[in-house]
């Protein structure tokens, strides 16, 4: 591959700042889950919102039940460089853009037997913004990848014990990214940076499916698996402001007509437990696992008069999710929930990258679901999502560029909420 096509192609190989678990997990869609931290999410079936984690949930509801909810994620994500940088600039601002979201979830009875249902959601993605002339512009300045999903379902009770349900998922996703193009790579002349922008969208299809199993009245179990997606962007990059000849003989000679790049959202299995203690207590848990390794293996095609491609491996391992909740019943109308979990990171302190930057989350949790009436519960919940300190250090292979520093006091804030009918 010549030189600059590869400070073309291996930015764009790790720029998926759409982070679910193990980095930024987003289990949040603004439903009551988000006040439990994701405890007991396979099993807890209250609401329609259970197809998102276990299809087999919503077998356990009467009726038809509509789940209308929001969140806003807000963020701290603040680049503190050190003296390795070799890179002039700012360090970035607070990279973490607020992100609002919605979800909608539905569930009707057929018959004793047969529920259906269908979940849109997005669970999948946040987005990166750095201020334009910050120390690792040449690495990202703006960069997002959102995923939508639309999930059809269907849920069928065995025995009074025992229901499965699956539930086909299609994802919407849109990959943009932007950065820095050096100008003066050789460290002479004062040309302003060029920039290169890329923007794509595709449909990428998967499915949901699980169990639920009730040990007894008040306790049950809940399994399901999610598989991975497959989301092939398309487009052909944009490049502006290239004004130093040797570039632009370099863009001449690969002449660029589509870059393809290929990114596989993790399947995942959770497993959730439901356990009525008493009138006043509920307690609940869930531990699960993402297959994190396989997103971090992406692949890129530059199609034109001179075809590449290149695979890389970004390092990433799989996830483990562990959480712990209880709900309190204050009084018959006002359920209190509470939750704390853990997860691990996808990548270790040398692999952490600036268009990326994961680390392992802390959790804590809380919210209140409020019956009006038997028709109609408002919730609203809070989720903490602490990723404390993460060092980076990156550079770039061909011309060395380096970014090294600390980001401190990561952390997410997310507020949601919503309104539950039943019919």
């Amino acid at each position: 591959m010549k030189p600059f096509s590869t400070l073309i192609a291996l930015p764009l190989l790790g720029i998926a700042a759409g982070v679910q678990a193990g980095g930024v997990s987003l289990y949040e869609v603004g439903q009551e889950d988000m006040g439990l931290a994701n405890a007991g999410a396979a099993a807890r079936a209250q609401d329609p919102s259970v197809l998102m984690s276990n299809p087999a949930g919503i077998a356990n509801l009467e009726g038809t039940q509509i789940n209308l909810a929001g969140q806003l994620v807000l963020g701290h994500l603040r680049f503190d460089r050190d003296g390795d940088n070799t890179t002039s600039g700012n360090e970035g601002g607070n990279a973490l853009d607020a992100l609002p979201g919605s979800s909608f979830f539905i569930s009707h009875q057929l018959d004793d037997r047969a529920t259906i249902g269908f979940g849109m959601y997005g669970n999948f993605g946040l987005a990166l913004n750095y201020d334009d002339d910050w120390a690792g512009r040449y690495f990202v300045q703006d960069t997002a990848l959102l995923g939508i999903s639309f999930q059809p379902t269907f849920a069928y009770r065995f025995t009074d014990d025992l229901a499965v349900g699956i539930g086909p998922r299609l994802m919407y996703g849109v990959f943009r990214s932007e950065m820095a193009i050096d100008n003066n790579p050789l460290g002479f002349g004062d040309q302003p940076d060029g920039q290169l922008e890329y923007r794509s969208h595709d449909w990428g299809a998967g499915v949901n499916a699980g169990l639920l199993y009730s040990l007894s009245p008040g306790t049950r179990l809940g399994l399901a698996y999610t598989s991975k997606i497959d989301l092939q962007f398309e487009d052909r990059p944009s490049l502006d402001g290239i004004d130093n000849p040797i570039l632009e003989v370099s863009l001449r000679r690969l002449a660029a007509d589509q870059l393809s790049i290929d990114m596989r959202v993790p399947q995942s299995v959770i497993a959730s437990l439901y356990h009525e203690l008493n009138p006043e207590w509920t307690l609940l848990a869930s531990a699960g696992w993402q297959d994190w390794s396989e997103f971090g293996k992406m692949s890129i095609d530059i199609d034109g008069q001179n075809p590449q491609g290149l695979t890389a491996d970004r390092r990433y391992k799989d996830t483990w999710h562990l959480s712990l909740g209880a709900q309190r019943h204050l009084s018959p109308r006002l359920r209190w929930n509470m939750g704390l979990a853990y997860d691990s990171s996808a990548v270790d302190d040398e692999d952490r990258t600036v268009d990326n930057p994961m680390a392992e989350t802390w959790r804590l949790a809380t919210g209140f679901n409020y019956r009006l009436d038997e028709g109609l519960d408002l919730n609203v919940s809070y989720a903490l999502v602490w990723l404390g300190d993460m060092e980076v250090d990156q550079q770039k292979r061909v011309s060395g560029k380096r970014v090294s520093g600390e980001y401190s006091n990561s952390a997410l804030h997310i507020l949601g909420g919503g309104v539950i009918w039943r019919f």
